[in-house]
């Protein structure tokens, strides 16, 4: 694609917002520091993507190819390791069968909290890490830790990101 049509194509861009996510404060401050349009849709794995509006009118979506799934704390991806480990097994391996690259950003948390233990979950850090570490080798994710305040801006990145790729990679 010609770079003035990639960046054409970029101004449009909205996030698109899974329908699960809880409207709260929080969320309405993430979704606010984007910057950027978004709408709210289901989607089948994943909290955000993306889509924009190409030169010819046709939409390009990247939902069924790149998500960013987002979690508030240790505490949260926990409980998805643990109670709710095969719903969220069952959203990674439709992601997986699609081809999706996924991004699992988890707020408030980094690797030196996850090995010492400094989260509320009575998952223990051996459990905790090894299944980080598995998502990684099982699934084609990458996982980013950020404080909560940051979380949209990184969002917004990520998507922005992968959209421009996609769009001079055609």
């Amino acid at each position: 694609m010609h770079p003035i049509d990639v960046e054409t194509a970029l101004q449009t861009l909205t996030i698109l917002v899974d329908t699960r996510e809880q409207p709260n404060a929080r969320y309405k401050q993430r979704l606010n520091s984007m910057k950027i349009p978004y709408k709210r849709q289901k989607l089948d794995f994943g909290d955000y993507s993306a889509e924009v509006t190409l030169p010819s009118g046709e939409l390009l979506s990247l939902d069924r190819a790149v998500c960013v799934e987002r979690k508030m704390s240790f505490d949260e991806i926990c409980n998805c390791y643990c109670q709710q480990r095969k719903r969220f097994t069952r959203e990674f391996e439709r992601a997986k069968s699609a081809g999706a690259k996924v991004y699992l950003l988890i707020e408030n948390a980094n690797w030196e909290k996850a090995y010492n233990g400094s989260y509320r979950s009575k998952m223990s850090p051996q459990a905790l890490t090894a299944s980080l570490f598995a998502w990684l080798a099982r699934y084609n994710c990458q996982i980013i830790f950020c404080k909560e305040e940051t979380s949209g801006k990184i969002i917004r990145e990520i998507l922005y990101r992968e959209m421009k790729e996609r769009l001079e990679s055609e």
